[in-house]
């Protein structure tokens, strides 16, 4: 055998080795997360009845339109793929109506607190698809006023959740190197006490619950977790040098941004989920403008 065939062969068999390492990190991955998609929390919490009055469904019906809620719940309420990408990853919310499929048929005052805040459900299981990290700051009102709303919503037929999740992303998330929302929530907080509306830092803070999912605890942005390779990272909403908030010089360029899904410059912003960004009012906008302007600067990102 010569030289140049005993580099083949050890080339050949460094290769299958790696090839094999690689498939065993796979399948112990996809266990791990197996595991970790059926095990169950326990949360305490306390009941939070809902709302019906007029002024609480109305507020209950801007905050679903404003917060996500319809980007994967639908407009209807009876659940919406919002991610597909034709590579076998897909992701769709529920029906939460009260229509036929529905998933929170017999739900209890403590059922909706926990899937909300908590992102656990009533079995105890952790909800694979809920946010709940951008609800878990909801004042007891905001929370009594949208299961209120969503109570009351039209019936609509619908069905689960949709999690496909491909190999590779399973095994990420069973490593430790996604989380679920329920692993991100420091679930003994106490609830949020209310802050007066208006275009203040206090309020904008309220309202920049609602970023932390994507940008992050500390608003600093990056890969967004669970998304496809191909979304680009969050942008960085603290205030610094080369970040993305220079972009907005004031609290009209960043309102018309919401509006349009465009950048100053004309460019289209990605993944951002303008259809429930688009439905902000006039006072979140600009109060989460300040609250963002207020934040300690960061290094250039």
């Amino acid at each position: 055998m010569t030289s140049t065939q005993r580099w083949l062969k050890r080339g050949v068999l460094t290769l299958l080795v790696l090839v094999a390492l690689a498939a065993a990190a796979l399948f112990a991955g996809d266990r791990l997360a197996r595991h970790k998609m059926q095990r169950k929390l326990e949360v305490a919490v306390r009941a939070v009845p809902w709302r019906e009055d007029a002024a609480a469904l109305e507020r209950g019906r801007y905050l679903y339109a404003s917060r996500g809620c319809v980007d994967c719940h639908g407009a209807q309420g009876n659940g919406r793929m919002f991610l597909d990408d034709g590579k076998g990853m897909r992701v769709a919310g529920p029906n939460i109506s009260p229509g036929p499929g529905t998933v929170v048929a017999g739900y209890t005052p403590e059922d909706w607190v926990r899937a909300i805040r908590h992102g656990v459900g009533p079995n105890g299981r952790v909800l694979m698809v809920m946010p709940s990290e951008d609800y878990n700051r909801f004042t007891d009102d905001d929370l009594a006023s949208l299961v209120g709303y969503i109570r009351k919503m039209a019936p609509a037929a619908g069905g689960a959740a949709v999690l496909d999740l491909p190999l590779p992303v399973r095994a990420f998330y069973g490593f430790g190197l996604m989380h679920d929302a329920a692993s991100k929530i420091d679930h003994a907080l106490a609830p949020a006490q209310p802050v007066a509306d208006g275009v203040n830092v206090a309020h904008g803070a309220y309202v920049a619950n609602m970023c932390l999912g994507c940008h992050g605890a500390k608003l600093e942005g990056g890969k967004i977790p669970g998304g496809p390779p191909d979304w680009p990272a969050a942008a960085k909403l603290t205030p610094g040098e080369g970040t993305s908030m220079t972009r907005y010089a004031d609290a009209e360029a960043f309102a018309r941004m919401f509006k349009t899904g465009q950048r100053p410059d004309g460019t289209a912003i990605k993944v951002m989920p303008f259809g429930s960004l688009g439905q902000m009012n006039d006072t979140d906008v600009r109060a989460l403008f300040l609250y963002l302007k207020s934040l300690p600067p960061s290094s250039q990102g």
